[in-house]
């Protein structure tokens, strides 16, 4: 579903994902006011298509460097590559403030960082430097479709268009209307729904970042590094992580996968969409003309939900907010290094790629409720542990 929404003035493509005969399908959409034919469109899938390849959760890849190079390259006066230099300005920052950063973990949903400091205001600053909300001066001390007056848009399939088309699939439908309420209803298709549905939603709005107002709306896990087997297994891997992550929400929660100003993106999963592309969409302020300077003012939210009648008694009602930080759900490949340097700094960096490693069997295996010694076999992690070796704490939550 893509909603593009500016004041009252909605549009709603609904791309369906329909398996079985054309004379099967039907849905009955509740909609807030009577809808005329001119507000009515059939519009291309490949819209929704490239929506989806856009903002689709993904996996980014960084390369260790030679340690020994980096070590070197970090006393002289040159460009660290962007990673590397990232990092390095991250931690000399740190340290400038009395800040170090001691360790960093994923626990549950949580991604955690130790901090030890010097001084009570270099934490605070550090904290709103990397993006933490904290009080100021805390270096001192969150009844039904009829009763409302709705309309219900109901659409089935001509055969005989159908067939005369020649389309193996159902075109989304768009409708275009005006009314105060920013919703979505998702109650009538449970009535007949066997199991829960599966519900994508892509907002396009003017100032900011899409959340529903009554239910949680929360951001997937993101830049989590995993092992790198996952790039051959990405589809079940994701799969398996949207499942754990609504197991540990009790179904009842809407999740952020992609949040972002269309006029730019870093990576790209794919294109930006056209202007064209985004007026056909129904972001009716968009500038066609191709001579048109100027932002496209478009932001993209992509939600995406799993729901059933008895987690989600109610329509998701939406609200666009000022919030314009960028966001993707985007898990981490990091290839180790493999050369024979023998420095120092490679025999340190050489010691900690099995504590690194480790580490991301034990990512994998919280986000998505996999067991981690499944994990750890498909790494090729051979345990040398006995468990006489292990720290009291190790073997009690396995």
């Amino acid at each position: 579903m893509a909603l593009v929404r500016d004041g009252d003035r909605t549009v709603m493509t609904m791309a369906n994902d329909f398996h079985g005969e054309p004379h099967d399908f039907a849905i009955v959409i509740p909609v807030p006011t009577l809808i005329t034919r001119g507000q009515i469109h059939i519009a291309d899938k490949a819209l929704i298509d490239h929506l989806d390849a856009y903002s689709a959760p993904r996996l980014v890849e960084y390369f260790d460097y030679d340690p020994c190079r980096m070590y070197a390259m970090d006393r002289m006066p040159m460009s660290a590559p962007m990673n590397a230099q990232k990092a390095a300005r991250e931690e000399s920052r740190a340290r400038s403030l009395g800040v170090t950063i001691e360790a960093r973990y994923t626990v549950g949903e949580y991604d955690i960082l130790i901090l030890s400091a010097t001084q009570s205001n270099g934490l605070e600053t550090w904290l709103r430097e990397n993006g933490y909300t904290i009080p100021p001066g805390a270096s001192s001390v969150l009844g039904s479709y009829i009763r409302q007056n709705m309309k219900f848009f109901v659409a089935k399939v001509n055969l005989g268009e159908h067939e005369k088309l020649g389309y193996s699939y159902l075109r989304p439908i768009q409708v275009a209307y005006e009314s105060p309420k920013f919703m979505l209803p998702v109650r009538l298709g449970t009535v007949n729904a066997a199991g829960p549905q599966e519900l994508f939603v892509y907002a396009l709005t003017r100032k900011g970042r899409v959340e529903a107002t009554n239910y949680r709306t929360i951001k997937l896990p993101s830049d989590v590094d995993v092992p790198l087997y996952v790039k051959e297994e990405f589809t079940p891997f994701y799969k398996a992580l949207f499942s754990e992550q609504v197991r540990k929400e009790n179904m009842s929660t809407l999740f952020t996968e992609y949040a972002w100003d269309m006029n730019w993106c870093d990576p790209c999963a794919a294109d930006p969409l056209s202007r064209q592309e985004l007026r056909n969409l129904g972001a009716f302020w968009v500038s066609n003309d191709p001579n048109s300077g100027g932002a496209a003012e478009v932001f993209l939210t992509r939600l995406h939900v799993r729901y059933d009648r008895e987690h989600f008694p109610e329509d998701l009602v939406f609200q666009e907010t000022g919030d314009r930080q960028n966001f993707q759900a985007r898990y981490v490949l990091r290839h180790p290094w493999t050369g024979s340097s023998d420095c120092e700094a490679a025999k340190t960096y050489k010691a900690s790629l099995r504590q690194r490693q480790e580490k991301e069997a034990s990512n994998l295996a919280s986000l998505t409720g996999w067991n981690v010694n499944d994990v750890r076999r498909k790494m090729n992690l051979v345990s040398t542990d006995t468990p006489a070796d292990k720290k009291w704490w190790q073997t009690i939550w396995q």
